[in-house]
C-alpha cells in the first residue's frame, strides 16, 4: 500500500474502490440530510465535515437536504438556523432539497409497491402491532390484515390520503418478513395519518412517509452515490437497500444509480449532551436562555460564545473518521479555540475582580498615554495607547500581604512590572471591618517605563501583572461561562438524572473594568484579556453597555479537577 493510500480514511477507501471498479467520478454526489426539528449541535459537525469534506476532496456536489417528514416537530425556524450554521462553518451546498419535494413521487411509488404485493394497509392499534412484532429473540407474527387484496389496500391507502380516516385508524406497512432477525425488517411502517400543517406543504397532505422509507428514496431521487450516516443507522442499512432495490426495478430508466449507505462513528463529547430532545428540555424549562445560549453545544451557541469556524473544523479534522464509538474529551475542542485565537486575537487589558492601587509618588493630576502593542510576539496586529494614572485597578488575586517565594506577583515590600508601564513596589494596604483589602499603597520607579531602554527598565523582575486606570476604565458586563454539566457523560443518564448533573456555576455575571480602547469593540469581535482568557462581544452588547462572553480560559482549568 502506498503512503498516499495509508493516509486515506475508511470512507475514502470505499470511494476509491468504487471508482477503481468502474464508478464514474462524475457520478460522485454526497448530501447532508438534517431533520429540521431542532438546532444543529457540535455532534453534527462531524457529519457535516465528512460529507462536505469529501465533496471538496473529489470536487463533487453536496446537497443540503431537509428530511422534513414530521410536521409535528419541524419548523421553518430550524431550517433557517441550519442553513446559517452550515454557511458559517464555511461550507456551500450544491442544491437545497427537501424530502417534502418528493411526497408525490413517494406516494406514486407506494401505489406501485402495493400493486406488486409489497405493501399493505394495517388497521391494528399501535399496541397490537407492537405486540405482534416479537422481540430480538422471538419471531414476530403476521398482521391479520397482511393478506388484504391489492384493490382493498389501494382503496384504503387512497382514502387515507383523502382524509377519510382518523389518526391511528390505519397505517401503511411494507410487506417484508415478520421472522427476520433484524426487527426493522418486520413489516416496517411506511405511512401514518397526521393532521398537522407542514411548514412547506401546508395542509396538502394528511399522510406522511416514515423516515426509513423517505430517506433512502430521497437519496435515490437525488442520485446520491454514497449515503454516509452514523453508526446507529447500521441496522437500518438492510431496510434502506430493500426499499431502494424494490423501487429501482421500475425507476432505473429515470434514476439509473442506486445509492450506497455506509456508516461512521458519531461524535460524542464529554460533559456534553447531544440529544435534541434533552437540549429542547433545557430550553423549554429555562435552564438556558435559548438554543444559542453560549453554554449550549449547538453551533449557534458556540458561535455566540466566540468559537470560530476554523477552530471547529480543525477539531473535526483531528477527531477523524472511525468505525468505533468513543467519547472525545471536550478539552480538545477548547484547545482548538485557544490555538486559533492565540494566532488571531488582539491582547488587551481588563480586570474582572478589582482592587484599587494608589501609586503615592505619582502626580495626582497626571495622565500618561503609554504605547501598547496588541501582540508582543507577532507583527501585523497594530498597537494602541493605554492611559496611565495615579490610581489603577489590578486583579485581587495578584496581591498578597505575605507569600512564599513561588508567588511572583505583588506583595508587601516586593516589586512587579505593570504591563506596558512601570515597576511598582507595594508598601502597605488598607482593609475594611471584615478584613477585606480595599486599597494597596505603592510607589513606582519613574525610570522603569516600558520600552524606554533605560538601565532601570531593563532590570529583571519575575512578575508582570495587568491593570487599568480607574478614571479611564470602562465598565462592562462579563458573562463567565463554564461547562453546563458536572458529569463527564450526562447523556448516558436517564431523563431525571441528567437534570441533576447541571453545574450551578455554569454562568457568573461579573462587572469588569476594561481599558478604554475596547469602547469601540463590535459584536462578534474576539480578544485575549491578558492573563485571563479569551472573550468576545456578545449579541446583547450596546455601545453604552458592553457585554463580553468568556470563550475559554488560557489553560484547562478542569485538568486539576480530574
Amino acid at each position: 500500500m502506498s503512503e498516499e493510500n495509508k493516509a486515506l480514511n475508511f470512507l475514502e477507501h470505499i470511494i476509491e474502490d468504487d471508482l477503481a471498479n468502474g464508478l464514474p467520478k462524475q457520478n460522485l454526489r454526497f448530501r447532508f440530510p438534517p431533520e429540521p426539528n431542532g438546532y444543529l449541535h457540535i455532534g453534527h459537525t462531524k457529519a457535516i465535515g465528512i460529507s462536505f469534506g469529501l465533496g471538496q476532496k473529489y470536487n463533487a456536489p453536496v446537497n443540503l437536504r431537509f428530511d422534513d417528514t414530521n410536521p409535528a416537530k419541524e419548523e421553518q425556524e430550524y431550517v433557517d438556523a441550519i442553513k446559517e450554521d452550515i454557511s458559517w462553518l464555511g461550507y456551500q451546498w450544491e442544491n437545497e432539497c427537501y424530502s417534502s419535494d418528493y411526497f408525490q413521487q413517494l406516494y406514486d411509488w407506494t401505489i406501485l409497491l402495493i400493486k406488486d404485493g409489497k405493501a399493505y394497509v394495517d388497521s391494528q392499534s399501535s399496541e397490537e402491532m407492537r405486540n405482534q412484532k416479537g422481540t430480538p429473540t422471538e419471531e414476530g407474527t403476521n398482521s391479520p390484515y397482511r393478506d388484504r387484496s391489492v384493490n382493498e389496500n389501494i382503496d384504503l391507502f387512497q382514502g387515507m390520503k383523502a382524509g377519510k380516516f382518523k389518526e391511528g385508524e390505519h397505517v401503511l406497512r411494507a410487506k417484508i418478513d415478520m421472522k427476520s432477525p433484524n426487527m426493522l425488517m418486520r413489516d416496517p411502517l411506511m405511512y401514518r395519518i397526521l393532521y398537522k400543517e407542514h411548514h412547506r406543504t401546508g395542509n396538502d397532505w394528511c399522510i406522511y412517509p416514515m423516515y426509513d422509507w423517505t430517506h433512502g428514496e430521497s437519496d435515490y431521487i437525488e442520485q446520491i452515490s454514497h449515503s454516509l450516516c452514523s453508526l446507529e443507522f447500521k441496522p437500518h442499512r438492510e431496510l434502506y437497500e430493500w426499499f431502494v432495490d424494490n423501487v429501482y426495478e421500475f425507476s432505473k430508466s429515470k434514476y439509473p444509480n442506486a445509492p450506497k449507505q455506509r456508516e461512521f462513528s458519531r461524535l460524542n463529547l464529554s460533559y456534553t449532551i447531544m440529544s435534541k430532545r434533552k437540549l429542547l428540555k433545557l430550553v423549554e424549562e429555562g435552564i438556558v436562555k435559548g438554543w444559542d445560549d453560549p453554554r449550549m453545544p449547538t453551533i449557534s451557541g458556540l458561535r455566540r460564545r466566540g468559537y470560530t469556524p476554523e477552530a471547529i473544523r480543525s477539531f473535526i479534522e483531528t477527531v477523524g473518521v472511525s468505525k468505533r464509538e468513543n467519547i472525545i474529551d471536550v478539552a480538545l475542542l477548547e484547545f482548538k479555540i485557544r490555538e486559533d485565537l492565540n494566532k488571531t486575537a488582539k491582547r488587551v487589558m481588563g480586570v474582572l475582580d478589582p482592587v484599587k492601587v494608589v501609586i503615592t509618588n505619582y502626580p495626582e493630576d497626571k495622565t500618561e498615554l503609554l504605547d501598547a502593542s496588541y501582540n508582543d510576539y507577532e507583527e501585523g496586529f497594530g498597537s494602541r495607547t493605554v492611559p496611565f494614572s495615579r490610581e489603577i485597578y489590578i486583579e485581587r488575586e495578584d496581591f498578597r500581604e505575605e507569600a512564599n517565594k513561588k508567588f511572583f506577583r505583588l506583595k508587601l515590600g516586593k516589586e512587579v512590572r505593570l504591563k506596558n508601564a512601570y515597576f511598582i513596589t507595594a508598601n502597605s494596604c488598607t482593609k475594611d471591618e471584615n478584613g477585606e483589602i480595599t486599597e494597596i499603597q505603592c510607589t513606582y520607579d519613574p525610570h522603569t517605563k516600558s520600552g524606554s531602554g533605560t538601565p532601570e527598565s531593563m532590570r529583571k523582575v519575575k512578575g508582570t501583572i495587568h491593570w487599568v486606570s480607574t478614571k479611564h476604565a470602562i465598565k462592562a458586563e462579563v458573562r463567565a461561562y463554564d461547562r453546563l454539566f458536572l458529569d463527564e457523560a450526562p447523556d448516558a443518564h436517564k431523563d431525571k438524572e441528567y437534570m441533576e448533573l447541571l453545574n450551578p456555576d455554569s454562568l457568573q455575571i461579573i462587572q469588569a473594568y476594561l481599558e478604554p480602547s475596547l469602547a469601540s469593540a463590535k459584536v462578534g469581535e474576539r480578544f485575549q484579556f491578558q492573563r485571563l482568557g479569551y472573550f468576545n462581544v456578545d449579541n446583547d452588547s450596546k455601545p453604552e453597555a458592553l457585554v463580553f462572553n468568556k470563550i475559554v480560559g488560557l489553560r484547562d482549568s478542569w485538568a486539576k479537577k480530574g
